[in-house]
């Protein structure tokens, strides 16, 4: 498969008598010169789950009766769950908008950057009981201790610090072997769709908490939709099919409000620019055909002209 190129720095050299050809399509022939193509435009969705593994703690049938901490399942578990969900605009190359950029044999060679594409005790429920005591006992300690009424208060503040904060890891790794550990795996998920059109309440993917990312027609997965609504911030005019091209080709994005919903919440919500709500432009071929360095540089998500930098010829 033959890959197309965006262009994103354009560097010519050019004669007062050697003019820049700019024709659409591919290399014709042995012309000298270089073929490009402008971005359109991807919504890269950027999916951030986490995968859950649940381990019950040895005391987990005991942990309501003696912390009174309820739901406390006694099975091993693996769920996921969706942290984040996001959108940018991201350029893929455009096969149908291909130029080629004939060079004059006087014209000095071009400079063009491109872009190519983690206790011992008699029974459980007695070891429960004692280890339950003695969170408790731990708990009594640090409220003594913030009051100021421990027999053995620290001498100063850091003393004191340091003392808390060994309760609460005493208190925090007895508690687990009642509440059981969540190991979380993260892992993120990138998905691309490329807009032709308007978008309205469409499935951009599927989660489900027992399988994670499934395909939009896998009704295990509930869906989380995007809506892409065109700005029309660009004035497009008609093609009418006699447009020319006439010059170095770029794009003038237009924008998109871009929303990813999941039943009433609201993952995402923001503007991208979008070239298939823009128009396409042209850059004077009288720009190049000067005695001068010419220096055209490109978005190369976009296509659209960044800046233009001319160097007078001596």
């Amino acid at each position: 498969m033959k890959k197309l190129i965006i262009l994103t720095g354009l560097l010519l050299s050019t004669s007062a008598y050697a003019q820049t050809e700019v024709t659409a399509g591919v290399t014709r022939g042995k012309d000298y010169g270089v073929t490009y193509a402008l971005p359109k435009t991807a919504i890269n969705i950027e999916v951030k789950v986490n995968k859950v593994t649940y381990t019950p703690g040895e005391f987990s049938k005991y942990a309501d009766r003696y912390l009174r901490l309820t739901d406390v399942s006694g099975e091993p578990q693996e769920y996921w769950e969706l942290v984040s969900v996001k959108a940018k605009s991201v350029g893929i190359p455009d096969s149908e908008h291909t130029y080629f950029v004939k060079l004059k044999d006087k014209t000095v060679a071009p400079l063009i950057e491109l872009t190519e594409e983690i206790l011992m005790a008699g029974s459980t429920a007695k070891m429960a009981e004692l280890v339950a005591k003695e969170i408790y006992n731990i708990r009594e300690s640090k409220n003594a201790l913030v009051r100021g009424q421990a027999d053995n208060m620290p001498k100063d503040g850091e003393q004191l610090k340091i003392m808390l904060a060994n309760l609460e890891e005493q208190e925090a790794a007895m508690t687990e072997m009642f509440s059981g550990t969540l190991n979380k795996d993260e892992k993120i998920f990138n998905i691309r769709l490329t807009p032709d059109k308007e978008m309205d309440n469409e499935v951009a993917f599927r989660f489900s908490k027992k399988l994670g990312i499934v395909a939009n027609n896998d009704l295990a997965g509930e869906p989380v939709y995007i809506t892409l609504k065109n700005l029309k911030t660009v004035n497009v005019p008609e093609d009418d099919g006699k447009k020319k091209v006439d010059g170095i080709a770029y794009n003038v994005p237009g924008k998109a409000q871009v929303t990813l919903t999941e039943g009433k919440k609201q993952w995402f919500n923001g503007e991208l620019p979008v070239t298939q709500f823009g128009t396409i432009e042209y850059l004077a071929p009288a720009l190049f055909n000067k005695k001068s360095t010419v220096q055209v540089t490109f978005n190369p998500d976009t296509g659209g002209l960044i800046k233009v930098d001319r160097e007078e010829g001596e």
